[in-house]
Parts: C-alpha cells; structure tokens; sequence
C-alpha cells in the first residue's frame, strides 16, 4: 500500500458540526502487538453457493470498455505463467467474500458474477501451485473476457512500482535498536462519515475524545513527547528505514533472535503526509533530484541531532499490526484484504477498475523498453493511484525490489479480465 496516511486525511471543518453527534456514536479501531495467524496460500477454495450473495446495487465505473480477443493482448503468449495461478486462485478468495454495499470501501468486484469462474477453478484439478502455462492460459481463455479499459479515446497511463522494506529490529529497545513502530494506539477513533451523511459517503477522520469533544488526533511530534505512548511492537536501528516503512505500509522485520515477522498496515492518525526529501531540499541540506533514501539516510548519520527535526516534518503516523510469516510466496495484504504476490498484484484506481479483478498489463520494465506484459491482480489502491491505466506494480520484498519500484516510471495499458458470460465489467 502506498502511502496509507494520506489516504483518508482529517476534515477540520466537519469536527464543528460532528462533535455532538460522533462524540456518541464514534467507533474505535485498536491495534495489537500479538502475532495474527500465518495465511495458508494452498488451503482448499471454499465457493458458496451463487444463491448466498445478497443482491447489491451496481456502483458505476468512470471508464469505457471495450471488448478484444485474446489475440489482441501484446505479449499474452510469452506471459510464463509463474505463480499466476497460485494468484489466481488465491484471489478467488477475495472474490468470494459477500459485498457490504458501503461506499465507504473502494469498489469491488461482484461475487455472484464471479462465483460460476471461482467454482470451475476450485473444482479444476489445477494444483494451487502450479506454473504449467499451458494448464492456467487454457483455463483463462476458456472462463475469461479481455475489455480494454479507456476513458473518452485514453487508454494509457503512468506505471510505477512499489515493494516491501526488509529491515532490522528487536523486541527490546537497546543499543542500535531505537526506533519505535507503534501498534494502533487504544484511544484512536475512526470515524465513518458516510454512517451518518450519506453525501459523505468514503470519508473518513480520526481523532480522540478529549472530554466530550472529539479532537484530531496527534501528530508524529506530539506521539513522540506524550507521557503514554502507543504500544511498542519491534524497535528498529534506522530511523530513515523506520520512515520509509511507514511510506509504504508494511515491511518484514529481521529480529535479532533470526526470526522475521512482518508489520502490516493497521491504522494512522489521520495526518497529512508530508515528504522528508522535500522538507531536506526546503532547508537547503539536499537537492530535491538527489533526495533519495541512500542520501537521506547518509544526511541522517551526519546529523544525528536534527533526524527528529526532519522526521517530525512530516507529522503522519502510521500503525502497524504484526503478521507471522509461513509461505515466501505471500506477500503483505493490499486494500483488498489478500497477500500480495510479487510481480503479479498492483494498485489501480478503483472508479476504472473493481478491486478483485483480474488484469492484462502492457508496458516496459524501468528504464528500459524490455516489455513487462502480463497477467496481474487489482488488490491495492493508493493516494497517487488516480485515473484509467494508472497502475503501480507490486516488485515483492527487499532491496532488488525496492531498486526496480524505485526507478519505475513507465507507460502501460490495461484490459480486465472478465467473466465471459457476465458481459461488461460493472462494480458493487
């Protein structure tokens, strides 16, 4: 996910108006330090009956779609299958949970439209793990519609990339280790705007009580000096990796025992997010082109005394829950509540593309014109992900990863991937 805090920012002026009435009927969000269970990748695909999905009303798309033949797909036939059925049928999981209706969450796709595919994959035979091309195009072809994705004529936009950090930490603060990452503090509300205004419908804010008044909640700064802090759940020895970990949203921790956990985004305080690059470059320490993590974090081990300074620039906080890890393949859950796979999930803008969808992706690896053409998976959306074909592409956990995410700036389309009985794409 990228850039979670920035995603739901506080509205100060409908604190005014709401205090009355959300300081009694606000909900709480707490997180927690202890370990959720590992997910199980190749667990067998439970399918309910179509007749189980409640009927939903249609929520509409922005962008025009256009019906193609496979054979249209650039690049389709040189697509090597690895872990796209392992995405596929995981993804399915997704696809067959019941759809709240709530306008409050990102579009999605409809379950009754997509249960008849989950049942014949469930009931195929395909082992979840299986890489035979041949096998998972077949099956794809057989069960699946390309439609081009466009909005008045456009059919193309910026790719970029995204991944997980892998960074250093230990349950005890000592030594290197003195950098906090904070579970969901117990006195952060989070508050649906939309259960009471329905004009506000997908707005969100967070705060606290103070008295019988609903405050914002506090800023980077403000967590830091508080008497009571949020609980701790690893102390990391970076602080620039401890940032940029909160940027993307989650991250694999390599504990000082050999262990390696993972902190899954969990809630923030509703801040804006500012860029520590830009706050360096402000300030004259950096030019804006070279505010890169290496040189920021080199700024950082030269001026040990102002990384606070510069940290606390941004005054967003994000809060993590803690995750075990069991298969490598599972990589941390986007917006749609499913591991990512590396290399086969992205972030798209759910007003062109219904979360849970599958995806023909064309465009070119960074900086080069080697094509990156293939099947993907709509499992994430982000504050910069905006607009028909914008697509940010899941690179996986580490730093090759986070070098490709990092220089990926590219142009791609893309086509969903539909059921072939169920006619245009639509969302709930």
């Amino acid at each position: 996910m990228r850039n979670p805090g920035t995603q739901n920012r506080l509205l100060p002026a409908a604190f005014a108006a709401l205090v009355v009435l959300l300081a009694g009927c606000a909900t709480q969000e707490s997180g927690t330090s202890s370990s959720t269970p590992a997910f199980s990748m190749t667990d067998p695909l439970q399918v309910p009956d179509r007749s189980a999905f409640a009927p939903t009303s249609p929520r509409p798309l922005a962008g025009q779609y256009h019906q193609v033949n496979w054979s249209s797909l650039p690049g389709w036939q040189q697509d090597d299958a690895r872990h796209l059925w392992l995405t596929f049928y995981n993804n399915c999981r997704g696809l067959m949970r019941p759809v709240s209706g709530s306008k409050a969450m990102p579009a999605r796709a409809a379950p009754a439209v997509w249960q008849p595919v989950c049942q014949a994959a469930a009931q195929s035979g395909i082992d979840p793990r299986s890489d035979d091309a041949a096998t998972v195009k077949a099956f794809l072809e057989q069960y699946l519609q390309p439609w081009e994705v466009t909005e008045n004529g456009k059919n193309t936009n910026t790719v970029t990339g995204y991944y997980e950090p892998v960074v250093h930490g230990s349950r005890s603060q000592g030594g290197d280790y003195q950098w906090p990452m904070y579970a969901t503090p117990d006195d952060l509300l989070s508050i649906d705007l939309g259960q009471q205004y329905p004009e506000l419908a997908g707005k969100r804010i967070r705060g606290r009580l103070v008295g019988k008044n609903i405050v914002p909640y506090d800023t980077r700064a403000q967590i830091g000096q508080r008497d009571t802090k949020p609980p701790v759940i690893v102390w990391l020895n970076d602080p620039v990796e401890a940032f940029f970990l909160q940027v993307q949203g989650s991250g694999r921790v390599q504990l000082d025992d050999g262990s390696t956990i993972r902190l899954a985004y969990d809630n923030h305080n509703g801040r804006p997010y500012s860029s520590i690059g830009k706050w360096l470059a402000d300030k004259g320490e950096l030019p804006l082109a070279q505010a890169n993590m290496q040189n920021i974090k080199a700024w950082a081990r030269a001026h040990p005394d102002r990384v606070e300074e510069m940290l606390n620039a941004n005054q967003a906080m994000v809060f993590f829950r803690e995750e075990a890890l069991s298969d490598d393949a599972a990589g941390p859950k986007g917006a749609y509540g499913i591991p990512l796979v590396a290399e086969r999930a992205v972030a798209v803008d759910p007003n062109y593309v219904p979360l849970g969808s599958p995806l023909f992706l064309a465009t070119t690896r960074p900086h080069s014109t080697q094509p990156l053409q293939r099947v993907v998976f709509a499992q994430d959306t982000g504050a910069a992900i905006k607009g028909v074909a914008r697509t940010d592409f899941f690179w996986g956990s580490g730093d090759a990863a986070g070098e490709l995410a990092g220089r990926m700036k590219q142009t791609g389309r893309v086509w969903i991937l539909w059921p072939r009985d169920a006619g245009v794409p639509e969302a709930r």
